[in-house]
């Protein structure tokens, strides 16, 4: 059995947590820690873990094998590193860091430790963004002529301490919210030559939306994020691309959900067969774990049967941060 130390107790360590029940008996939470106490006992509680008060209490005493980092993003490179000088397996939560000298310092303590790392891009593992990466590679439709991709949400203000809300903590919508969809494209399209990025600000000239055009050679690219919205405005993460011989259209939320338009006349809706794995109830802008679930398994699956992290690997969720950072830059930075 896998023991894991989940850090970080708040709405992302909820959905982790219910991840971890729903995988069964070979993964358990045995360690939580987070600095409300509280929380941590909440979920400690269900699991009949032990409670640390502090991250580095948990990694420095725990007898665990998996430390998953569920903290905000500034909050994650020191942890990361510490667990990888235990020797321990490591899942971090997106985004992976919060500055580039802090990406470098992860990438050469994994060198260093031959530390076995994944980082939380649950969209690579979300069934229909699965399902439009087979649709590309395999050309099922034709190419690619363009894709455009968005995700928004209402203002994070569950987040603890308010830490989403400033940039110097998150990286600002661009980082935390936007990065998925930039991770996936690169994930579809590989680097691009270059992207064009506009950004909206709040009052405090923060970064809450931002729309950035990916410069590819063949095709037409484009993604925004954005999370300045009332409580009331649903989140939504959708796509619309269109191939030479039909266009395919997803939309989180409504049935149903992704539709392919063929060029020929005709509708389909692919279906895909879901576990039934509950939902997280913890609070923030999303409850379905799909994505969540399906990454942490494949994760604990790898260590278990002793197989190479291949998916959402340190090293490719370092290039997608940085690719976000040059976003940011060209919007006029954070």
């Amino acid at each position: 059995m896998l023991r894991v130390g989940l850090i970080g107790a708040g709405f992302m360590g909820g959905m982790h947590a219910a991840c971890y029940k729903a995988l069964g008996l070979n993964v358990k939470i045995t360690a939580v820690a987070d600095v409300v106490r509280e929380k941590a006992e909440k979920i400690a509680g269900a699991a009949e873990a032990e409670v640390y008060d502090s991250g580095e209490k948990l990694i420095e005493s725990a007898d665990v094998d998996i430390i998953d980092i569920c903290l905000p993003t500034y909050l994650h490179t020191e942890h990361a590193v510490n667990a990888m000088n235990k020797g321990l397996a490591v899942f971090i939560e997106k985004p992976v860091c919060l500055l580039p000298e802090e990406g470098e310092l992860l990438l050469q303590t994994q060198k260093k430790t031959n530390g076995i790392v994944m980082v939380g891009h649950c969209i690579r593992f979300w069934e229909e963004y699965t399902w439009l990466k087979k649709a590309i590679e395999e050309e099922l439709f034709g190419k690619v002529i363009s894709a455009i991709f968005t995700r928004i949400s209402p203002k994070p203000t569950w987040a603890w301490d308010g830490w989403l809300l400033d940039p110097d903590r998150s990286g600002s919508a661009a980082l935390d919210l936007h990065i998925h969809d930039t991770d996936f494209i690169r994930s579809i399209f590989g680097e691009p030559r270059g992207v064009v990025s506009e950004a909206a600000r709040d009052n405090n000239r923060a970064i809450n939306q931002i729309l950035t055009s990916y410069i590819y050679r063949d095709k037409l690219v484009l993604a925004e994020g954005a999370w300045g919205y009332p409580p009331s405005f649903p989140f939504s993460m959708e796509y619309r691309v269109m191939f030479e011989h039909a266009t395919a259209v997803y939309k989180s939320g409504s049935i149903p959900s992704l539709v392919v338009y063929e060029s020929g006349g005709g509708v389909s809706t692919p279906e895909f067969k879901k576990e039934d794995i509950g939902t997280n109830v913890t609070g923030g802008n999303f409850s379905e774990l799909g994505g969540y679930y399906n990454e942490l398994k494949y994760f604990t699956e790898q260590i278990i049967n002793q197989r190479e992290i291949e998916e959402a690997t340190l090293e490719e969720s370092i290039k997608s941060f940085n690719l976000v950072i040059r976003e940011i830059d060209n919007a006029g930075g954070l």
